[in-house]
């Protein structure tokens, strides 16, 4: 029956590309997250925590609670869900446990804490696979059920995720990617003073695919926890960095929100897993029977539910007051969560942000005041710059027109560059802030970032394809300042594809509109990204915009990785209905795939960086190696600076005529005496050596003479065949074969004055 799960320990290697804990410990399985999964009719839970060892076959547990009715034995039922199966499910009457004490039920605070060896009948060690402690972020969960013994009624139920403390979410993760990211600015900083240079646009290209990653866990699907946990390394590219329910910022946008008309639940203390959809992972089932339907009691609320129950101390056995289990409900978290429940977590956006302990409703405001940290930054750095040239250009060492010319160029290229890089995150989350209708500030203010920003990517955009399209496109590169200037969107491409960053901006802006509107279909989001994402790949393809060959390359590879890792998320669809274990593979899978891009990505930023230079000159490529004809296939041109390989062979060429292509004479004298070719027949003189007229040189002389036609007649033969005549060879064939030396004068007819040049072509009659 488990069969399938031991299956799973085939990618034990995989679990390497994970940073994990090296600490030693033994294989267990324990509680993440509690809820109630009926309304508490009789038991009110704070902490519920169970664990079991695999080494002794034993649970633990530790439950800290208040029995609020009074005379009532229960039955406790334990059900284990792992992976949409259940391998434990057994039921124990609580009469038996310590001596009877609680048979029935006691009314106080109960808090206990024992060790239980399970039975070796039941097995349970051989239902359970090895591979469950070691697989990161397991799907699993654990269900408890109170039932009263006359009646049979529910009485409670909770249930509490469970966890081996492996997870695909690392702290160790996000600082690296991060540092990945710094260094990538670093050498954009240092190479940005050069506009065709590759480090800034490495850079976009580094930040994008952080955030497309972050993206993938923003649709409706039912992805797996793995994939979900991976995807949340890298929120932080999209301003959304992990948070706690105190954090004073969370805590000011609520205050904002709420003072603003919004109504929507702030974020939980705990895990937010515990409000997840009981349809997708973790928990892959449906409400199952003991999940009863929510009473009176739900529409009351827990809070109120001591108040509108009739006890007084005198309904107590023991000394308990109400206050006290007030007192105990406050202190708990533990949250009701049922099919009708309000407080469900979606898929999508809502359990994405929540899992980094972010709101739903504070997801955009969260984007906007990052956006505005970074925006304080850029104003800062670039304000410092100025005063340092300017101090520096007081004392001579710089031109007094560097500042005033090329700086504003400089400061408005990186905040192009910014804008392209909080495109994405600014578009999803202002779009999706519209679909909330929570806060009106909130939507404001979304409003207004969004136009910032895609206004000034699409002013820029329209400067460039204007300039292209009324004069050149080579123009773009022949103006310093422009190109300073609007360099980040054009520059790395050649100039008759400037437009290629087009097509990747609109794509990006598509994909952010399905991402936000189409919450409620996650079929539709999925075939249209993956729609997208070909076509993108297509573009690229076709085009290949690059300069040069490795660009090309590296952006392809680009495109394939989003292509394959978007259509492997069709599995994902829930209305597949695909099993918890096949989504764990295909999830850990995708995140191999977009693990060895982000490897291949710190490589290329090492080589930007000149990393290249330490290795040894043996090991690099021999500077004299003839490039290929790529770039004539291209279409590149001659003069555009790239290493793209060049074809030598001139684009326009005529026969050589092979009565040039002759040695030297030995003396003067026998280029007068071998050839009488260069001599006119007719008029016995030559024109070798002559003075011509000046308009010789810029048209041809008509034929004014028989001389003439007969020349022009033979010079037009000559044309059409570039051998030399009979009578020549065979007048020299009895004598040393003499040469002469080449002129422009020779032609291969005796009357014709001069050789036209390549470009000019005497008209044939």
């Amino acid at each position: 029956m488990f069969a399938r799960i031991a299956r799973l320990r085939f990618l034990a290697p995989l679990l390497l590309a994970f940073p994990s804990l090296a600490a030693a410990r033994d294989d267990s399985l324990f509680t993440s997250s509690v809820t109630y999964c009926s309304p508490p009719e009789t038991l009110l839970i704070q902490q519920f925590d169970i664990a079991y060892f695999a080494k002794n076959q034993s649970i633990w547990f530790n439950i800290s609670a208040a029995s609020v009715d009074s005379n009532v034995n229960v039955t406790a039922n334990v059900m284990l869900n792992v992976y949409g199966m259940h391998p434990v499910n057994f039921t124990i009457d609580l009469c038996s446990l310590f001596s009877g004490a609680l048979c029935p039920l006691p009314m106080y605070n109960f808090t206990g804490s024992d060790s239980i060896p399970l039975p070796s009948s039941l097995g349970v060690s051989g239902k359970i696979p090895s591979i469950a402690f070691q697989i990161p972020d397991l799907e699993a969960y654990a269900q408890l059920s109170l039932t009263e013994v006359n009646t049979g009624v529910l009485k409670a139920c909770v249930q509490a995720t469970l966890s081996n403390g492996w997870s695909a979410h690392q702290v160790a993760v996000e600082w690296a990617t991060g540092a990945l990211a710094l260094l990538a600015l670093l050498s954009a900083v240092c190479y940005s003073f050069m506009p065709d240079a590759l480090a800034p646009f490495r850079l976009f290209d580094l930040l994008y695919l952080y955030q497309w990653t972050a993206s993938t866990a923003l649709l409706d699907l039912n992805y797996s926890s793995v994939y979900r946990a991976f995807a949340s390394n890298f929120a932080w590219a999209m301003g959304l960095f992990s948070a706690s329910a105190t954090s004073p910022i969370q805590m000011s946008i609520n205050n904002m929100r709420h003072l603003t008309g919004g109504n929507m639940a702030d974020a939980t203390g705990d895990s937010a897993v515990a409000l997840v959809n009981r349809k997708l992972s973790p928990y892959n089932a449906i409400a199952s029977s003991t999940l009863l339907q929510t009473n009176q009691l739900a529409s009351v609320g827990i809070e109120n539910f001591w108040a509108s129950s009739n006890m007084t101390s005198g309904n107590y056995v023991s000394d308990i007051s109400i206050a006290s289990v007030q007192k105990l409900s406050a202190a708990g978290d533990v949250q009701l969560v049922t099919p009708s429940s309000a407080n469900i977590l979606q898929a999508g956006v809502p359990i994405y942000v929540n899992s980094v302990g972010i709101a739903t409703a504070n997801s955009f405001m969260t984007v906007f005041l990052v956006v505005l940290m970074i925006a304080a930054v850029l104003l800062a750095v670039l304000s410092v710059g100025y005063c340092v040239l300017a101090a520096i250009s007081r004392y001579g060492q710089r031109k007094e027109g560097y500042i005033a010319d090329r700086y504003p160029s400089f400061a408005r290229a990186w905040l192009l560059r910014i804008c392209l890089i909080v495109f994405t995150p600014v578009t999803i989350f202002a779009l999706y802030q519209w679909t909330l209708k929570d806060s009106w500030l909130s939507i404001f203010l979304s409003v207004i970032l969004f136009l910032a920003v895609v206004g000034y990517i699409l002013y820029s955009i329209v400067l460039v394809h204007r300039l292209a399209l009324r004069s050149a496109p080579s123009e773009l590169w022949t103006r310093p300042d422009f190109l300073a200037s609007h360099g980040p969107l054009y520059a790395i491409y050649r100039s008759e594809r400037f437009y290629a960053t087009t097509p990747l901006i609109l794509a990006i802006f598509v994909k952010a509109l399905f991402i936000a509107f189409s919450q409620a279909n996650g079929i539709v989001q999925v075939v249209a990204i993956l729609v997208v994402e070909c076509m993108v790949l297509a573009s690229l393809l076709v085009l290949r915009p690059h300069k040069s060959r490795g660009a090309d390359v590296l952006a392809t590879y680009l495109a394939i990785t989003r292509v394959l890792c978007t259509g492997l998320m069709i599995a994902f669809v829930e209305s597949l209905n695909l099993g918890a274990i096949a989504r764990v593979v295909i999830g850990i899978v995708i995140a191999v795939i977009i693990s060895v891009a982000v490897i291949v990505m710190f490589i290329n930023t090492l080589v930007n960086m000149g990393i290249m230079k330490l290795v040894p000159a043996r090991y690099r490529r021999r500077p004299d190696v003839t490039p290929s004809n790529l770039d004539a296939e291209k279409g590149t041109d001659i003069d555009e600076k790239d290493w793209r390989p060049r074809n030598p062979t001139p684009e326009r060429n005529i026969p050589l005529d092979p009565d040039v292509n002759q040695p030297y004479p030995d003396s003067p004298s026998q280029t007068l005496t071998d050839h009488h070719s260069l001599y006119s027949e007719e008029s016995g003189s030559t024109t070798l050596g002559s003075l011509l007229p000046q308009r010789w040189s810029i048209q041809q002389s008509q034929p004014s003479s028989h001389s003439r036609s007969n020349s022009q007649s033979q010079y037009s033969s000559s044309q059409s065949n570039y051998s030399p005549s009979r009578s020549n060879y065979m007048s020299n064939a009895s004598s040393p074969r003499q040469s002469v030396p080449p002129s422009p004068l020779r032609t291969q007819s005796p009357s014709h004055s001069r050789q036209p040049t390549i470009d000019e072509h005497p008209p044939f009659p």
